[in-house]
């Protein structure tokens, strides 16, 4: 029986996931490291991570999940690769690292990308690149030569974290379209790199790395990978993606009118769109998806929250340690709405949906005499919930169509208070499927057959745990949100003062 490794570097741990190559049955999945990993702020806004940690916590993962799985490691046929967004790598010309990765919720270029959708007009950016070049990788790389000329001198290529690690295993430099489209360095309507993009940025065309297609082999595995991470020399990588566009494939949204939701650390809906449907927001970003092609272009409509799950695990983190569970447990013992006390959970750096503006987490409207703990957990995972509520309006006014969401069986949606609230507001069913990222990912091997639908009918078959329905008494939980989004309106309208 052979098998298929798929990876998913995020920006608290690696995981990693192996499956069977025939039918794609969940083998192992486990993550590393135990904790999580650290990220490096030595500025506001700032966020860093040395990528060499990466390779290192890949290379102790699947040594770990071919021991614990009991498997022939030379059983293992292909690798697939699912990577933290929007990040920098750059490297010299012996392909070390020059710096740490600039990582994807580092809002240090918002002006960077803000001044180039101005010079270069929003008419050429929307077309092009459909969308502004924001705080994405290409501004990222424009900070870097202007704020460290000496460092920007040295490089030899940039790469997204998951070309990186794609090296890290083949020794090949290289990138794909989707790679690429999530630095807002593919221009749609030529069809090819957007090196006008560079050339206005200043930046060297030849640091763009060579581009290969996705569902093809990528680079084989080398000696010195094979001796590091205990995987068989040869093995091809045959498939990259971004973590957005790779939760997508996981979840069976392939098609226009199917959304993704991930409640994670950051919180995201991913609709799949024609190219027809247009784009009207720059607080909703484009992306190639894993099936676009020229002919039949499927576009990834994202709309993210940096403040997410990562508000919820502060207050874990803060109030005693509490298990999830439990704070669940407690949340679900107070009232909808929190008997009046909201919660902004923005403190993750600037959020895309209001215009890469920084407004901070608040707390609001608490009675030292009547709330406690619970009222505060409940008051997050609303807060939380009505920000998704809050960005599916943004989706919507982008011409998104929405049919039905599919989620994973991670941290957020396994709260009943937050799937509730989010299905009964949307007024959409919510599909839960207990599979990841790298689960995903492995999966993605075996398409190189290009057979979506079988791919996708398996996880249908196989994953579905439960769907959340609308709720049928809507009021309370609309007349919270109101009181919510007024109290968020407030503080834009500060900010924008």
């Amino acid at each position: 029986m052979n098998y298929y490794i798929g990876y998913d570097i995020g920006s608290s741990s690696v995981k990693v996931a192996l499956v069977e190559a025939e039918t794609g049955k969940k083998i192992i999945v486990l993550h590393e490291p135990q904790s999580e990993m650290e990220i490096v702020s030595l500025h506001s806004d700032w966020a860093e991570q040395n990528p060499e940690i990466w390779w290192e916590h890949i290379c102790v993962a699947t040594k770990r999940a071919i021991r614990e799985a009991n498997i022939d490691a030379s059983k293992i046929a292909g690798i697939g690769i699912s990577y933290q967004m929007h990040g920098l790598v750059i490297v010299d010309e012996k392909c070390n690292p020059l710096r740490n990765a600039i990582i994807w919720c580092d809002s240090r270029a918002v002006e960077t990308g803000d001044k180039a959708f101005e010079e270069l007009t929003k008419e050429k950016c929307m077309t092009h690149l459909l969308n502004s070049p924001g705080n994405f990788t290409a501004s990222k790389l424009k900070w870097v030569k202007e704020n460290e000329p000496d460092v920007y001198n040295k490089i030899y290529k940039y790469m997204l974290p998951g070309d990186y690690i794609a090296y890290k295993l083949t020794g090949d430099i290289r990138t794909t379209k989707n790679g690429l489209s999530e630095g807002m360095l593919w221009d749609y309507k030529e069809n090819k790199v957007a090196n006008w993009l560079l050339d206005y940025y200043g930046i060297d065309q030849s640091l763009t790395p060579t581009i290969v297609e996705n569902f093809t082999n990528q680079g084989l595995l080398n000696e010195q990978a094979s001796k590091e991470s205990g995987l068989p020399v040869g093995i091809p990588v045959v498939y990259r993606a971004g973590d957005q566009p790779n939760n997508a494939l996981s979840l069976n949204v392939l098609n226009p009118g199917e959304v993704a939701a991930t409640g994670g650390t950051s919180g995201v809906f991913y609709a799949v769109s024609e190219m027809s449907a247009g784009n009207n927001s720059t607080r909703v970003n484009n992306f190639v998806h894993v099936n676009y092609e020229v002919e039949n272009p499927r576009i990834g409509k994202l709309l993210n929250i940096n403040g997410a799950g990562i508000q919820y695990r502060w207050l874990r983190n803060n109030m005693g340690n509490e298990t999830y569970e439990t704070m669940n447990r407690k949340a679900s013992k107070i009232a909808i709405g929190s008997d009046g006390v909201v919660v902004l959970p923005f403190g993750n750096g600037a959020e895309r949906m209001f215009n890469n503006k920084n407004i901070g987490t608040h707390f609001l409207n608490l009675n030292l005499n009547i709330h406690n703990s619970s009222h505060l957990f409940r008051a997050s995972l609303e807060g939380i919930a009505f920000s998704f509520v809050y960005g599916m309006e943004c989706l919507k006014e982008d011409n998104a169509t929405i049919n039905v969401i599919r989620a994973g069986n991670d941290n957020l949606f396994r709260s009943e208070i937050f799937s509730n609230t989010v299905a009964t507001l949307i007024g959409h069913e919510i599909e839960i499927y207990n599979t990841t990222g790298a689960v995903g990912a492995a999966r993605a091997v075996g398409l190189t057959d290009g057979d979506f639908e079988k791919f996708g009918s398996s996880i249908t078959t196989n994953d579905h745990v439960m769907t959340f329905l609308p709720l049928k008494n809507k009021e309370p939980y609309e007349k919270a949100y109101q009181k919510w989004k007024s109290e968020l309106e407030l503080i834009l309208t500060q900010k924008n003062n």
